[in-house]
């Protein structure tokens, strides 16, 4: 079968990747130069599998206020004129609750393993460079009351598979140094070992090259799909830009906000927006520039600030830091007050690194209120297939909604349960 997928971030290239290898042919149509230059081009860089609990949890109506009235919180709300943006976020208050917060854990943890065994077999079938480190995690708590209520979900995962435990200052900074440098306010932290990190665009890249040179995979570039030709409920092309018709036996919609553009076209509606988030490359020091005897200038394990909310993780030479969700600006504009807010965290947390030399990014995650993405069956076209909706766990999930989304349109049994993840 021809499959047209539209959408070259990551989530689009392993879908591609994914077909190619069942011994399908593939067109994967990317409206920008080139592939994963949108959301999945500087994002944290961890492959973060066993930590996928949602945004939506009970503890949104505590933090609520803050959201609203600080403007240096790491979650923020910008409200606007947009019926789409009440819309999500009334849905988005309605998920906040536990048991559906427990529901979306559970489906999450399922996917994120799925996608991390089917990343490990790809890499080990052929490796791709980009940056990728089995090092572990660690979720930093500066609060001793916030550590002690993480045990509750550290216990609850261990029932899912999960491999985590709870370190005291001591051991957390025994297992990485860096962490000296948060002295006393570091009360501890949850250590996941099993967890990875890698460079989102690089391992896109890698993929996209893969599909490229496949002898049953074409890529296109520089052509953004305006409309679906339809007939008798199916799709028989993707009208590109400049005209062109792309025919395939089924497609995927995998261009993330996009994607809830064209679908409205036909009449659908999926409940995506974009969470905005920002990101800092900075460059490491030298060893030659650092004390004697000081502690590392960064960390070398992956670690979240959790109560700051900000990720670093350690790619090559540089460390990619990455935090903050904007609910309601929509674009991918730097707005330099958030910037100056990381850089100010960054610096007293690890105040080695050089903020200053740091490459700046920010982007829109496109995210469901429940925090699920959908792969699915389109509810009106029978060969259109979505791929849409993973937030912040793009890179995390990928391979497995790959994987996932490939069973589904083959009629195969699934390799999870792909009921949380059919469109609301």
């Amino acid at each position: 079968m021809k499959f047209a997928i539209i959408g070259a971030g990551v989530i689009g290239c392993a879908t591609a990747w994914e077909l190619l290898r069942q011994g399908h042919q593939v067109v994967l149509i990317e409206a920008r130069e080139g592939p994963g230059l949108v959301t999945s081009h500087a994002n944290g860089g961890q492959l973060s599998y066993d930590y996928v609990a949602p945004l939506a949890d009970p503890g949104v109506f505590r933090d609520l206020p803050k959201w609203l009235l600080n403007p240096a919180s790491p979650l923020r709300f910008r409200p606007q004129i947009d019926p789409r943006q009440w819309c999500w976020l009334a849905a988005f208050l309605k998920a906040s609750n536990a048991a559906t917060a427990k529901a979306s854990t559970t489906a999450l943890l399922q996917l994120s393993y799925l996608s991390r065994d089917t990343l490990h077999a790809w890499v080990n079938e052929k490796p791709i460079d980009f940056h990728y480190k089995t090092n572990g995690k660690l979720i930093a708590y500066r609060s001793p009351h916030l550590l002690e209520k993480a045990r509750k979900q550290v216990e609850y995962q261990a029932t899912q598979g999960s491999q985590q435990r709870i370190l005291g200052r001591e051991e957390a900074v025994a297992l990485e140094p860096s962490l000296a440098q948060l002295g006393q306010s570091l009360a501890g932290c949850i250590y996941t070992p099993t967890e990875e990190v890698g460079d989102c665009y690089l391992f896109t890249k890698g993929l996209f090259e893969r599909v490229a040179q496949h002898p049953a995979g074409t890529t296109l570039t520089g052509a953004k799909v305006l409309r679906f030709k339809t007939q008798e409920g199916k799709v028989t092309a993707a009208q590109l830009e400049n005209g062109e018709l792309i025919e395939a036996d089924h497609f995927v919609l995998a261009n993330g906000l996009r994607g809830h553009d064209l679908l409205k076209q036909q009449g659908e509606t999926v409940n995506l927006y974009g969470l905005k988030g920002y990101s800092l490359s900075i460059p490491l020091p030298s060893d030659s520039a650092m004390p004697p005897g000081s502690p590392p200038p960064a960390p070398s394990i992956s670690v979240t600030d959790y109560e700051r909310r900000i990720v670093y993780a350690k790619l090559g030479d540089i460390v990619r830091v990455a935090a903050m969700v904007d609910i309601g600006d929509g674009n991918a504009e730097i707005r330099p007050e958030r910037i100056r807010y990381l850089k100010h965290e960054v610096k007293n947390s690890f105040p080695a690194l050089d903020v200053d030399r740091a490459q700046t990014w920010a982007g829109e995650r496109p995210a469901t209120p429940e925090g699920r993405p959908i792969i699915s069956r389109s509810r009106r076209l029978d060969n259109l297939w979505l791929n849409l909706g993973h937030g912040a766990l793009g890179f995390t999930l990928a391979c497995g909604s790959a994987v996932l989304l490939h069973a589904l349109i083959s009629g195969r049994p699934a390799p999870i349960d792909p009921a949380p993840f059919k469109p609301r």
